[in-house]
């Protein structure tokens, strides 16, 4: 499996994303104001948060419809810390929070999720060596 992003720089610290798949669309990415522009579209920080989140949200879901489980929302949040180190700012951590809303009785098998679900997520896994990254699962009965 494979993918490609291709990117055109439109005006100081803006770019536009082309997807591999003409029916996904087009991005507008920015940079923040303090070196950037207006913030027209999220910087590369966001969208490595979105990606982990969203990945992390997916993973789940697989996980609970394989175990039968009615998943009646979904809602989750990413916040991440920028430092500097070493002089550069990185992107130091990430803290995903995910609350499911499942039937009280799917309680067993949703904690049988939560100790495997994120050893699929692609994207969290891949990151994990250079940037810590703390999951939560609060459910909502």
């Amino acid at each position: 499996m494979s993918f490609e992003v291709e990117i055109e720089h439109m005006e100081d610290y803006e770019f536009k994303v082309k997807f591999d798949k003409k029916e996904m669309g087009e991005l507008l990415t920015d940079e923040t104001k303090d070196i950037g522009g207006d913030e027209k579209g999220p910087n590369p920080s966001r969208l490595l948060g979105t990606a982990a989140l969203n990945c992390l949200m997916a993973s789940m879901i697989y996980c609970l419809k394989k175990k039968r489980v009615e998943i009646k929302s979904l809602k989750g949040n990413v916040k991440g810390t920028v430092e500097r180190v070493e002089g550069r700012l990185r992107v130091t951590g990430l803290d995903v929070s995910l609350h499911p809303e499942i039937n009280s009785e799917d309680m067993k098998k949703l904690q049988g999720c939560i100790k495997i679900f994120e050893d699929y997520c692609v994207v969290t896994q891949s990151i994990r060596d250079g940037i810590d990254v703390k999951v939560s699962v609060e459910p909502e009965v």
